[in-house]
């Protein structure tokens, strides 16, 4: 299930629990359902991501008990759900219940069913509010690829995970240097949004300094590429890499280059091979052209050429030579009508510069 993210503004280190909850809730919930609403307004708190298929692993519980506990939650009208479909929630609102002793008593008590109490928690606020203290959206179903910005709460979340440890400081081992907390923030992207395993993160970060990359924007436009092609193991990623290599390497020397690619560089490559489809032999055709035109700026130029060609229709090397006719044929004909145009039908002069220099000297 995708990953959802619970929004708070006024965030404070802090999980305040109002004691309403305490008198009048827990004390009819099982264990499951009190931990995932503690742990709902821990997260809207903080303003950290969760999901279903988080909360599950982060309390031993299957995805159906955390299903199941927010139903609870919600039929006793502390939480108010959206869903997409059986099952997939897509939104979560925090309510502000009946009283139950306010019901049990046939009338109000001080301080229920109230949102404007001195002491109510910010959870609790009333379902007909224009703004709802807590949303929840399926960013990442609707860009499973998409770089979220990460709060320090997250990352020193993930930072303390058993397993983290070990994977920083592997990961520093390799760049030769303390990470940063946006390199930590690269892995996390990793591993929350890519879902690469460690073993897989581990790999590709090796296999990016071995090729003199050591640069996390470099990496993660590998990772991306990665994430994009199914890859999931590193056995998976050796045997993708073996052949990205090739033909990447190629294309570098194809166009002069000897260095490895950058990030832009990669980016070109990738959208001549996979988004306009062209071959081998299309693209070693631009290039060669691009060399023998420009020395500088040669990705953009070559960029030029086979965009062109995308929108001709070229799949083989016998439209190039189609469209290289149409193209001359055309020239011919701008040719032909700049000669017919009235300023050259003037008759020309033939001038003796001799005589002409003369007459200047003369005076």
């Amino acid at each position: 299930m995708g990953q959802f993210t619970i929004y708070r503004d006024d965030y404070a280190d802090t999980t305040v629990i109002p004691n309403r909850f305490i008198d009048e809730y827990m004390k009819d919930a099982n264990d499951a359902q009190i931990k995932v609403y503690l742990y709902l307004i821990r997260v809207m708190s903080a303003g950290l991501s969760t999901g279903v298929s988080e909360i599950a692993d982060k309390f031993n519980h299957t995805e159906k008990d955390v299903i199941r506990a927010l139903k609870y939650w919600e039929k006793a009208g502390l939480l108010s759900l959206d869903e997409s479909g059986k099952n997939n929630i897509t939104g979560i609102h925090f309510l502000n219940p009946q009283c139950k002793n306010a019901e049990k008593a046939g009338g109000a008590v001080a301080g229920c069913g109230a949102a404007d109490s001195q002491d109510a928690h910010p959870a609790f606020v009333k379902a007909e509010a224009a703004v709802p203290v807590i949303s929840i959206s399926t960013r990442q179903a609707e860009a499973p690829f998409t770089k979220p910005v990460y709060s320090a709460d997250k990352l020193r979340a993930f930072k303390e995970r058993e397993e983290t440890a070990q994977l920083l400081f592997v990961a520093e081992s390799y760049i030769g240097r303390p990470l940063s907390a946006g390199d930590m923030k690269s892995i996390l992207y990793f591993s929350d949004c890519l879902h690469f395993s460690d073993d897989l993160i581990d790999y590709l970060i090796q296999y990016c300094v071995d090729r003199g990359k050591k640069d996390f924007k470099y990496i993660e436009a590998v990772a991306l590429n990665w994430a994009k092609s199914g890859i999931t193991t590193p056995k998976q990623a050796e045997k993708f890499a073996s052949k990205y290599d090739k033909s990447v390497y190629t294309i570098m020397k194809e166009l002069g280059k000897s260095s490895s690619p950058t990030a832009k560089e990669l980016e070109y490559i990738n959208r001549w091979v996979k988004e306009y489809g062209f071959s081998s032999e299309i693209i070693s055709e631009a290039c060669e052209r691009t060399v023998m035109a420009t020395d500088s700026h040669r990705f953009e130029y070559a960029e030029g050429i086979l965009s062109s060609w995308k929108k001709e229709n070229v799949h083989r090397k016998s439209d190039i030579q189609r469209i290289d006719e149409l193209y001359q044929k055309r020239r011919q004909q701008k040719s032909a009508s700049s000669a017919g145009n009235h300023f050259n039908q003037f008759p020309q002069r033939d001038y003796d510069f001799e005589e002409l220099e003369a007459k200047l000297l003369s005076k």
